[in-house]
This record gives C-alpha cells, structure tokens and sequence, in this order.
C-alpha cells in the first residue's frame, strides 16, 4: 500500500521529498482500484522519485515498516542505497506493481519478516518480478531481505563490503579447480576429501567417516566464505550423507547445532560474513517458522545472502545451475547475477522448448502440473514433458535471500569460453571466444541435476529498447531490455567467429 496524504512524502535516500495531493490515496488491489486514481498516483509518485531513483526500490509490507526494528532496516538500506525509493504494500505484495512497472529498478530488495517470507511469499516476488514488462523473463535483480529477528535482518542490511569469495567449503563436490582455496567432502563416496590450497591442485585425501565436526570446522575454525550443500533436509536439519549414514546439522530458534553419530551435539556458531547455496537439498529455503534452518544459516552463521529449495527438489535445474554460472565461471558473475542468469536460462528453455507454458502459474508445490510435450526445438535437445514440469516446478521454488546488490564474487579464474561486450554509441556486439578447443561449451562439472549446457548470458549495466539484429541470428539471441543470452552453441566451429552485433536505444 502507498498512501498519499494531503501533503504526502516520499522517503528518496535518506531525504523526505513533499508533494501536494488533494486526498489520501491507497493502493490496495489495483485490480478494484479506479483506473484514473491510480494513474494519478502513479505519475506523481514517478515524478517525485525521479528517473534515478529507479536503480533500487525497497519493498516491504506496512505492517512490518512500522514496527520499529524494521524501519531501521529499511533506513540501513537507505543509507547504502542513497537514491532508493520504498514502496509499502498493505495486503498484497503484488499491490505495487504498477509503480515497479513505471519505475523498474534495476534491483528491487524485498524486506519482510519471517512470518512473511514463506514459499507462498517467494513464489509471489517471483511472479511479480516477471512483470515489470511484457516479456517473460525476471526483469530485476531481486533479493528478500529476512532473519531471525530485525536485528539479524539489521546485520545483513548493514553490510556493505563486496565478499571476495576466496574460500569455499562443501559438503558435495563442486568444481573446486576453479576456486582460490578450498575442500568438499563426497556426499555419495564415505571417506572421500579433496582438498586445494592456493596455487595448488585438488588433490583427494582420506576423510573422516562423519564429517559432521570437519563441516562445522569450515565454517567456524576456517570461516568459509562460500558453503555449499545437497542432500536429504527439511526446514529443521540437514543430512550430511546423502548415500551413507553420517551426522546431521540442525536448528533451534535461530541457531545452529551439529549432531554427529557419536558423542554430544554441539553449537555451530560464526559472525563472518558469507554466502551459502544449498543447490542440491529439499525445504532448506523454506522459512516456516523461527527454528527454520535458513534463518539459523542467517543468524547463526553470518550467511548474508542464500540460495535454497522452498519446496522438495527432484529435478534441480533452478539450484544446481546456479552452480555452472557462479563457480564454473569464476569472477563473471555475483552470486545475485549468477542467480538471476539460471532463472533467465530456466525461462528460456520453458519458453524457446515448450508451446504456450511462460503464462501458466502455479502454487508452489502443486503437483497439478500440465503435461506439455516439447516442441521441435525441444525434442532436438532431447527434451520430454517431464523437463516441462521439472522446469514449471522449479521456476519459482528456489529462493534468494539477502540485499541484491551486495556483491560477493570468486576472484577471477581462466575459463571455459570469454566473452566480452563493446558499447559504442547505438552499437553494441558481444564476442564469445572458446578457451578450451572442442571442450569449451561442454559441462564443467556433472554432479547434481540438469548440469551443464546452460546459455551464455551476458547482463547489461542498463536497459535498452528497440534493439535490431545485425549479425549472429543463426546463434538463436535473444536480447532483451537489460540482457542479451545465446543458446550454449554445444559443438565449437573453429570455422567461424562467435560475434553477435545489434543495436539499440538506451533507456535513460
């Protein structure tokens, strides 16, 4: 809900900007609402914002901005994001979206409480996330900003250092060739370590049979930047052997307890900040309540921003391929762009591979799923009705939490295929250079769901319109206003040059 009073202000950064209006108007459900009133408010609320304020809008319910702890951490948001706007809505969070549609901020931070963040609540910023235009991809970097507590929430707003992720720690193997410093520990092998320092190479070791205390040590003894998971979990634990029998993490009123096989539970506690993706694990993104192991991940563990299933996972595009673009292409992208870059390669595969299922919503968890066999182009991928189901299933089940545009990143690594985009004035081509002879567009890594073959997205600085192709058509680009993706090319043909050239209107 946004109200106008009589003389009404719009919180812009951290300064209270007035403007007169002749009656109080609140946007409740615009569906109801009078379409002239709502012009009105629209227009005016725009022209008090301004075109910057359109980089970051902050979203919160009335309810939670006006208890106290809350407002400070919208302020904090504010303070970091001086030209930030907040929209409040009263009933429903779908309720701004004709002001989002207006404004369409690069980043939109969703903050609510953890009564409010359940996966009826993801589910929703998902789809009102796509429809901020008339295609059918995310049109903005978005994140939900929870915790435990509003001071836990408080922590995370505050935090404003980028992340150099150069430590990673897992409890499944990832491609840990790529990253800095590490070590994972076999989810499907007993025993099965490796390991890499810096300037080394992974090389396996033997592990202990329970690594419930060499999991926790990651986190506390060798504060991992990164911590990644798959396996067997509920909203209350995690089940660290996924093949064999091995301890457990569980959680308690925003906290974190380690239960091995044998001998006492004990606390598994770090205030260093850091990112956790549990791609591969069943409900652990899920916050039904205060002993939710996401929010003792937040609290606990000092996780400011977090990748997870609010639903069970069996098909895992939406978790594991955030995978391929964050770790497997070190440096390219942050972990919100790297989230953001598998939900546009989901919705491409949905739209480009299956007839007429873009628009279908769905409750999340619904095992109503229409049964849709692939088109043409699916079936040349090898595609079946069942990747349509996966793919619906997953679009709007996984989660991100925590300030989208907080950056935390791998530092740079050699990779797999270049790619490089040059701007000048309405022109703009994209190169794309294979690193790795016939290997380069081929997975990286295979373990996990759906790995591998994801689309080359590259992300814009900017919005653009009206964009008009000049070279690389026979690639399948897809350019929208504010990324460009190519279809993975698959096969490299040494014969020719990966050169996609359009141009475009900038969108100021």
């Amino acid at each position: 809900m946004i109200v106008l009073p009589t003389n009404f202000t719009i919180k812009v950064g951290l300064d209270w900007l007035p403007c007169p209006l002749s009656k109080v108007i609140s946007i409740r459900s615009p569906s109801i609402m009078n379409k002239n009133i709502l012009a009105v408010c629209i227009a005016c609320f725009v022209f008090v914002a301004g075109a910057d304020a359109s980089e970051y809008s902050v979203v919160v319910s009335r309810q939670t901005k006006e208890q106290p702890g809350w407002q400070a951490v919208v302020d904090a948001l504010l303070a970091r994001h001086s030209k930030a706007v907040v929209l409040v809505w009263h009933e429903d969070v779908s309720e701004v979206l004709p002001v989002l549609q207006k404004q369409h901020p690069r980043h939109t931070c969703f903050v609510a409480r953890r009564e409010e963040a359940g996966r009826d609540f993801v589910a929703a910023v998902h789809r009102l996330t796509r429809q901020y235009d008339s295609d059918p991809y995310t049109d903005t970097l978005w994140g939900i900003l929870t915790g435990y507590d509003a001071e836990n929430a408080l922590a995370i707003a505050k935090t404003d250092k980028p992340l150099a992720v150069k430590k990673v720690a897992s409890g499944t193997e990832l491609a840990l060739e790529l990253c800095e410093q590490g070590v994972w520990y076999d989810e499907l092998v007993k025993n099965k370590k490796v390991t890499k320092e810096i300037g080394g190479v992974p090389t396996e070791q033997q592990g202990p049979s329970d690594t419930t205390r060499a999991l926790a040590d990651t986190l506390t003894k060798g504060a991992a930047d990164l911590f990644v998971t798959s396996g067997h979990a509920t909203e209350r634990n995690w089940q660290i052997g996924f093949r064999y029998k091995n301890g457990t993490f569980r959680s308690k009123q925003g906290q974190m307890f380690g239960f091995p096989l044998e001998g006492k539970s004990f606390k598994i506690s770090s205030s260093e900040p850091r990112i956790y993706m549990a791609i591969g694990n069943c409900l652990m993104g899920h916050i039904d309540g205060p002993d939710a192991m996401a929010l003792a991940w937040m609290n606990g563990l000092g996780v400011r921003q977090m990748v997870g299933y609010t639903v069970v996972t069996w098909y895992g595009y939406g978790g594991w391929g955030v995978l391929d673009y964050f770790t497997e292409q070190p440096g390219r992208y942050t972990l919100t762009e790297a989230f953001h870059a598998n939900q546009h390669a989901l919705i491409h595969r949905l739209d480009h591979c299956f007839d007429g299922v873009t628009g279908v919503s769905l409750e999340p968890g619904s095992q109503r799923l229409p049964v849709v066999p692939p088109n043409s182009v699916g079936k040349q991928l090898g595609l079946s009705a069942a990747d349509c189901r996966g793919l619906l299933w997953d679009r709007d089940t996984v989660a991100f939490y925590g300030d989208p545009a907080w950056e935390a990143r791998l530092p740079p690594q050699p990779k797999a295929y270049g790619q490089k985009l040059v701007v000048e004035g309405d022109t703009y081509t994209l190169t794309i250079t294979p690193h790795l002879a016939s290997k380069s567009f081929e997975p990286v890594n295979t373990n996990g769901a759906q790995r591998g073959w994801r689309p080359i997205v590259q992300l814009l600085d900017h919005r653009i319109q009206k964009a008009s192709l000049l070279s690389g058509d026979d690639l399948g680009v897809v350019i929208t206003d504010d990324f460009i993706l190519v279809p993975n090319p698959r096969v490299v043909d040494s014969d020719r040059d990966y050169v996609i050239k359009f141009k475009a209107e900038r969108v100021d």
